[in-house]
């Protein structure tokens, strides 16, 4: 069996070697986390931490969304909770877990300080969200059921990673950089529902930045901390599944397959409303809806009648009779209590019903429409399908335009794809 540690070590410290589409889907991943985050840049958890670092007065070596410049790890602290804030970043199902909102403020936080090309930036962020990937596999499932938060804990192996490579440290560095943040990783969904969560993510990236400078420094951990008796996978709920994490790597990029969010809910929602958006349901024509669904949504995101915006994000009846009256479920601003009590939401929502089946997996929804003129058509959609880069990037793009306006979109996705400065696209995370 192979070691973990130095089969990852190898990887991030070894010769690019990054597929095509890898870079396609980082570069849209890279627009994502900015238009989230300016969206997000309000948020009261984004204030509060934002104001928190600026009261410190610290050096300002790296911009923040919503204004301002902070030190690396309070910057990247900041940014990664502020484009978690409303939970619209991209989610990678092979472990549940987000990897842009951990690794993305690391890599640009110190790409911007150390003044680097933007190639530098998402070489360097693909390689660890690609490493956050395979930790979260090698962890497991059982590692999420247990209660810790997968995005900041795999996410902080992936955050410093990340760094390690613009430092460009070799092998023993990168082993220690993994050893090290494996006594700082942490994160509980016991946050979850509350500003704990996107903190968590803040988190991941602040301990990945603080990793790999203490590392960059000379700092002489136990590189293994990862594995063994009393390492991180051990004392975590971590299967240690090390054929999973390494099935691969560096020839296939997992991250390729990353899920970007184009509906401003529950992730746990979107199958179901790609798979209305396939029937092209419109609420005059709707006699009844049947959805059918993982069983594990059922507790997360069937709210049967919510009263709050935040609770209509977890609600199939909600926001698929949203769509099917011409709602754009894409703005985080059409969710609100407003919509919660329209009498023509409540009223479709009563011809919805929601049931688990066994026979879907996590990723997919299956829906039957009844006409009111007796014809049945139904659809079912999963996530996990296949999608063309053109695809991809029309509907990536159109939510960034969305959220930042086109012109704004348009302009980050051209440095993006043409290259430049790390800081000029970093004065971007500021409308």
């Amino acid at each position: 069996m192979r070691d973990l540690t130095t089969s990852l070590a190898a990887f991030a410290a070894g010769p690019a070697t990054t597929s095509a589409q890898a870079r396609i889907v980082t570069s849209l991943s890279a627009l994502d986390w900015i238009a989230v985050g300016r969206a997000g840049a309000a948020e009261p958890v984004s204030s509060t931490v934002r104001d928190l670092v600026m009261g410190e007065e610290g050096a300002a070596q790296a911009h923040l969304f919503g204004g301002g410049a902070a030190p690396l790890r309070a910057a990247a602290l900041v940014n990664g909770t502020v484009s978690h804030a409303l939970d619209y970043d991209d989610t990678h199902f092979a472990h549940i877990g987000h990897p842009s909102v951990a690794v993305l403020p690391a890599a640009l936080a110190v790409t911007e300080w150390d003044d680097r090309i933007l190639v530098d930036f998402l070489e360097a962020a693909l390689i660890g969200m690609e490493t956050s990937i395979r930790i979260g596999l090698w962890l497991g499932r059982g590692h999420y059921q247990v209660g810790f938060h997968q995005t900041a804990t795999a996410g902080a192996f992936g955050a410093a990673v990340a760094v390690g490579r613009v430092f460009g440290f070799d092998e023993k560095q990168m082993q220690n950089v993994l050893g090290l943040t494996a006594t700082r990783a942490a994160g509980l969904k016991a946050q979850f529902g509350t500003m704990g969560k996107p903190y968590n993510a803040g988190l991941a990236s602040s301990a990945g930045v603080e990793a790999a400078l203490l590392v960059q420094r000379g700092f002489e951990p136990n590189a293994g901390a990862l594995e063994g008796q009393y390492g991180f996978g051990s004392t975590h709920q971590g299967a240690s599944d090390v054929d999973a994490a390494l099935d691969g790597l560096g020839e296939k990029w997992l991250f390729e397959s990353v899920s970007h969010k184009l509906h401003a809910c529950c992730h746990g929602l979107h199958a179901a409303l790609e798979a209305a958006r396939d029937l092209d349901i419109a609420e005059p024509e709707v006699a009844e809806i049947r959805i059918k669904t993982h069983l594990r949504w059922m507790s997360v995101c069937n709210q049967v009648a919510p009263t709050t915006g935040l609770g209509a994000k977890f609600s199939y009846r909600t926001v698929i009779a949203m769509q099917a009256l011409g709602f754009d479920t894409a703005l985080p601003t059409n969710y609100s209590k407003k919509v919660c009590t329209n009498p023509r939401i409540t009223s479709l929502g009563d011809r919805i019903t929601v049931e688990a089946d066994d026979t879907l997996s996590e990723t997919q929804a299956h829906l039957s429409l009844l006409r009111r003129d007796g014809v049945r058509r139904e659809a079912t959609h999963d996530l996990l399908a296949p999608v063309s880069l053109a695809d991809r990037e029309d509907r990536v793009r159109g939510k960034a335009a969305k959220l930042i306006g086109s012109d704004e979109a348009d302009a980050i996705w051209s440095m993006l794809r043409t290259g430049g400065r790390a800081r000029d696209l970093a004065e971007r995370l500021t409308d």
